[in-house]
């Protein structure tokens, strides 16, 4: 006779991904500890696109916080700032918008135009000021990152992982919590217009309080999530999903992934570009 035994195997869970391999990527982490609850691809070189805004945010909050700034300061625009493709204000040369305007056009409208704008204000050129992006975002531990520009507009020299974007949304949140209220807007008011966001998981999915948004075609459908409930606190990433619905859903459950008790291993299935 021959005695055998068997171990089972842990369960395994199956996660669908709505995006092509070479684009996608994300991850899931504690903000609280910095534990790291799941990745795919996190290290991996991906376009930001509006992401980028959250380090454009994260310079100007700086400057408020260190009284180089105003929130009623009037920043110029330029012709080239004007320029910008949308989305954007539609800002004329020549105006001025104040701060407080600019910010909630960042974070709710995502506004290449008020991005560009910003950069020239705090650093004289964009070009400027996107080396003082990269700089500061190596100082929080981005290592992977590198800004080509203040609005994430196409740049084949403009990258990130899906790391260094978790890095960063845990960042804006511990170093301005006073102005971190500004990512959970959905809406504001410009020249008597009600300007309407872009971040349809605010409102939509409990504990859910920001961050941001971004596609361009290279990139995908990205986005920061964060969400902050019963003593809990999480930032998830997804980066390179084929529509904006389909980003949204997997954010979503991603996070309720991290909130209940996934099993440790996980098959993926991933689709490829429409």
């Amino acid at each position: 006779m021959v005695a055998g035994c068997t171990t089972a195997m842990p369960p395994e869970a199956v996660l669908s991904v709505p995006a092509a391999p070479q684009k996608y990527a994300s991850i899931v982490v504690d903000a609280r500890t910095g534990k790291q609850l799941f990745e795919m691809n996190s290290t991996s070189p991906r376009y930001p696109a509006s992401l980028t805004k959250m380090m454009t945010l994260y310079m100007l909050f700086e400057a408020l916080t260190a009284g180089r700034v105003e929130k009623d300061a009037g920043i110029p625009v330029s012709a080239y700032a004007a320029s910008r493709p949308p989305s954007k204000l539609g800002l004329r040369p020549g105006e001025r918008i104040d701060v407080d305007t600019a910010i909630r056009a960042l974070t709710v409208k995502s506004a290449n135009d008020v991005a560009a704008a910003v950069g020239e204000y705090l650093a004289d050129s964009e070009e400027a000021f996107a080396a003082a992006m990269t700089a500061r975002a190596r100082q929080l531990g981005m290592r992977n990152t590198t800004f080509r520009n203040a609005s994430g507009l196409p740049d084949d020299g403009q990258f990130t992982t899906a790391r260094d974007m978790a890095v960063l949304g845990i960042a804006l949140r511990n170093r301005f919590p006073q102005y971190y209220h500004y990512f959970s807007a959905t809406d504001f008011m410009f020249r008597g217009k009600l300007v309407r966001g872009h971040n349809d998981m605010l409102g939509r999915v409990a504990g859910v309080d920001g961050i941001k948004t971004g596609y361009i075609r290279a990139s995908g459908f990205n986005i920061v999530t964060s969400y902050s409930a019963d003593g809990r606190r999480y930032v998830v990433v997804v980066m390179g999903a084929n529509t904006a619905r389909e980003r949204n859903a997997h954010a979503e459950s991603l996070l309720e992934r991290a909130l209940g008790s996934a099993p440790d291993r996980t098959r993926v299935v991933f689709q490829e570009n429409p």
